[in-house]
């Protein structure tokens, strides 16, 4: 089970409950591959909604190895996302938002 006070979020995939986290390693390796110089940057991308598909998967990738998956994305393309893409797409910008909140809110 996700905790969302420690910054958790649940994703099934392929029907199999996953719980994602953006630790300082996962968002070193998501800001890397996205090619953003801050975290800044990357989270005003997902507000204005200049995201795509790919970023929303770099983001349910990085949030699963934070989570202690160990996985790559190319074991996603094929994979079923609770939800379809809005599912993945919610669950991304979750991630973002409880990655920024203070312990315990």
């Amino acid at each position: 089970m996700a905790n969302p006070h420690a910054g958790e979020v649940a994703l099934v995939i392929d029907g199999q409950p996953h719980s994602l986290k953006l630790t300082l390693g996962a968002l070193a390796e998501l800001e890397a591959q996205m090619g953003e110089d801050t975290i800044v940057d990357l989270v005003r991308r997902f507000e204005g909604g200049a995201c795509s598909s790919r970023d929303v998967m770099a983001l349910i990738v990085a949030g699963l190895r934070g989570g202690g998956w160990r996985g790559t994305a190319a074991d996603l393309l094929s994979a079923e996302i609770a939800g379809g893409p809005v599912g993945a797409a919610q669950a991304a910008a979750e991630l973002l938002a409880r990655a920024f909140l203070p312990p315990g809110s």
